[in-house]
């Protein structure tokens, strides 16, 4: 049997090289050298997230997070921190709805070490009763944390209100009821189901040289690596209906300021106007020159942090605006955010908008590449979501292709849907009906 099945070379931004190769099983390892860097990067990404979750298991993907870091058949929970700790290295994991990413960064002559560790953590967890029921109160603090904290709370909250009882809408970390009744044979069950080799992708950038990281790769996948499975299908999948699932959600908060989220359905990822939407999310709120900033921010000094953001999924997306206020000042914030929208429907953004726009785009594109982490994210992520990796310079083109006309045929097609107000704060029985559609 082959080493190699396929392999495949595509070429990156700062004279460095992509290369893809799948093994047998199904495995994808996916590489970007980075010319004249001193680390590197590994990330273990699964193809696995809270969207996968039933109700009766909500919270199991983060959950499973944690635990795989708790010890392995080969190291204590300590070993494994202990070793990255040793070279001066970062070692996390972060759980998302479609997918979840374990990920090392050392420097380049300790790669092979992090490649060890992170490919045992992943793939050799032990998920013992003990560590369950020790993590299972982490997890209950994280939890706690986020209600205690508004600006966090109100983006898991406009979740569920948009979106409702599905997978999309209920948040990732579970809720205190079902991760209070998670069992250890539900978890381990949820590991050994969902943690197979073609949901895989391991992703590596910075001072790497492919044939060498294949070969540790391989050597610690082991016999899991074998016979004719082809990596997992690109999700595809469903997403609720455009029309929310509660028009106003309202979370009373003894808090000194109100937080509040304005949204709808957006674009999915595979939605080549995405890059337009991006453009009109990044003039609408996504700086210091943005409208909601100038109008609401340095205008009328309403509200300090006002933005905008997006969320892309396989099958749908969220469009939304965020503003942190005092709560007197909240009818006058989503006045202002309502009327923007509505000019945007309306009109889309003026010539001068929209070079601006594109240029903020591309600037945070590729300065947010500087990193090996942010190499190793865009491929890894990249490589999972869609099964390729578009090159920098193909992102780049696609950017400034973007006209005005575009941007308006995205504003009109997504600022007509209904909207979702979701409010964290001191209100109690305060009445936002028709705040969402004035």
């Amino acid at each position: 049997m082959p080493t190699v099945t396929r392999t495949s070379r595509l070429p990156a931004s700062g004279g460095g090289l992509i290369t893809k190769s799948v093994l047998p099983g199904g495995l994808r390892i996916i590489t970007e050298a980075m010319p004249g860097a001193r680390s590197a990067s590994i990330g273990v990404w699964v193809g696995v997230g809270s969207a996968d979750e039933a109700p009766t298991v909500a919270g199991a993907s983060h959950y499973l997070e944690h635990l795989l870091f708790k010890g392995t058949a080969a190291r204590s929970a300590l070993d494994i921190a202990a070793a990255i700790d040793a070279v001066g290295g970062e070692l996390n994991a972060f759980t998302e709805k479609e997918h979840t990413c374990f990920y090392a960064t050392v420097l380049d002559r300790d790669l092979p070490l992090a490649i060890d560790v992170v490919t045992d953590v992943v793939l050799n967890a032990t998920v013992t009763e003990q560590d369950v029921d020790v993590e299972r109160a982490v997890v209950l603090e994280e939890i706690a944390m986020r209600d205690d904290e508004p600006s966090d709370l109100v983006f898991d909250e406009f979740a569920i209100a948009l979106l409702g009882d599905t997978p999309f809408g209920r948040p990732v970390l579970g809720t205190v009821a079902s991760i209070s009744v998670l069992r250890r044979s539900q978890v381990a069950g949820y590991y050994r189901r969902r943690y197979q080799v073609p949901r895989m992708v391991v992703a590596l950038a910075g001072a790497v040289q492919h044939r060498h990281v294949v070969t540790r790769v391989r050597r610690a996948f082991g016999d899991r690596l074998g016979g004719s499975a082809e990596p997992a299908d690109v999700r595809h999948g469903r997403f609720p209906s455009a029309a929310p699932a509660q028009p106003t959600r309202v979370v009373t908060q003894d808090s000194e300021q109100a937080n509040l989220v304005l949204g709808l359905s957006g674009l999915s990822r595979h939605d080549d106007r995405r890059f337009a939407q991006a453009v009109l999310s990044t003039v609408l709120g996504g700086g210091m020159s943005s409208r909601l900033f100038q109008h609401i921010r340095e205008d009328r000094g309403l509200a300090y942090s006002v933005h905008s953001f997006t969320s892309q999924f396989a099958a749908g997306g969220i469009f939304g605006l965020y503003a942190g206020c005092q709560p007197g000042k909240t009818d006058e914030v989503l006045a202002l955010m309502n009327a923007e929208l509505a000019d945007l429907a309306a009109h889309g953004l003026t010539a001068a908008e929209v070079e601006r726009g594109k240029g903020q785009v591309r600037g945070a594109t590729i300065l947010g590449l500087e990193e090996p982490a942010s190499r190793m994210t865009r491929i890894g992520k990249s490589e999972l979501g869609f099964g390729d990796v578009i090159g920098v310079d193909e992102v780049l083109a696609r950017i400034d292709a973007v006209s005005a006309a575009d941007v308006a045929d995205v504003a009109a097609y997504l600022l007509s849907r209904p909207r979702c107000l979701t409010v964290v704060g001191p209100f109690g029985a305060h009445d936002f009906d028709g705040a969402t559609n004035p």
